[in-house]
């Protein structure tokens, strides 16, 4: 087994393991989010039936190990589907909407002075990749490993900000293709949340920027694409309306120029059900 594959899975065994522990920092919540409409077979009109679902999954785990030692881990899972009428009002088969599979563990070394030394692992993947001749499960793949320096500005009750700078390396896994690629840069990532009215309204935002610096398939991008700063920018607005009933509203800001020329933006607002885990 690669040295990185072994550091990875070791990374993994250890971070779950330290979950077992008591006095965790322990944050979890589960969402579901649904839209219906249809029409019988005599409805004089243009308009399809159609139902829409998205699941969300978020959880967070952290814990001062040591006096030196702060680990964080989070995990988002979400997937979405759309069911339509074709013109015969058929059923069609489902369209994926939504699909994320994100897990970084964070281990910051806090020796009281201005900034502290961190060191993370990041795995992104989806539940369904359907892109290829064949429907893959947990595909593509991406893992991210980085160092560098962090700042915690703010963090209590009321709001939390927090910066961090460094070397990132990534590595790219499609099954598809059954080929894997990487690349190494600069990355920056800040993260705020902040409660508003008495916890009724919560607001989160993360903002990544990752500078490449060198790429395994350089020879093969003429325009040199992969040098340009990718920037993946997401709010998360949720209005808790009653205990178990939220407006969430979703937002998300995406570059990267060897996928689109122009920015990309997802945006999503959704009444459903909301339940806290933890």
């Amino acid at each position: 087994m690669p040295t990185r594959q072994f550091f990875i899975i070791a990374l993994i065994i250890f971070s779950f393991s330290c979950l077992n522990a008591t006095d965790w920092n322990v944050k979890g919540d589960f969402s579901l989010t649904m839209n219906q409409n249809s029409y019988s077979d005599n409805w004089q009109g243009e308009e399809n039936g159609s139902i829409s679902w998205v699941s969300n999954v978020n959880f967070l785990a952290e814990k001062q190990l040591t006096t030196k030692i702060h680990n964080k881990n989070t995990i988002k899972l979400a997937f979405g589907q759309t069911h339509e009428q074709d013109t015969t009002n058929v059923w069609e088969k489902p369209k994926k909407t939504t699909d994320l599979i994100d897990f970084e563990s964070m281990f910051r070394f806090t020796l009281n002075s201005f900034v502290d030394p961190f060191a993370s692992l990041r795995l992104e993947s989806q539940f369904l990749d359907k892109s290829g001749d064949e429907t893959k499960n947990f595909n593509p793949n991406i893992t991210t490993e980085a160092f560098g320096l962090a700042k915690v500005f703010i963090k209590d009750d009321t709001q939390e900000l927090s910066t961090r700078f460094g070397a990132a390396f990534k590595q790219y896994f499609d099954g598809n293709q059954d080929e894997s690629t990487n690349d190494g840069g600069l990355e920056f990532v800040g993260e705020y949340r902040k409660p508003f009215l008495q916890n009724l309204l919560n607001y989160n935002t993360n903002l990544n920027l990752y500078k490449p610096l060198f790429y395994s398939e350089s020879d093969d991008d003429e325009n040199d694409d992969w040098k340009q700063v990718r920037m993946d920018w997401k709010h998360d607005l949720n209005l808790n309306i009653t205990k178990f009933i939220n407006l969430k509203l979703f937002l998300q800001l995406l570059y990267d120029k060897t996928e689109e020329e122009d920015v990309q933006l997802k945006q999503t607002l959704g009444l459903g059900l909301n339940y806290k885990l933890f």
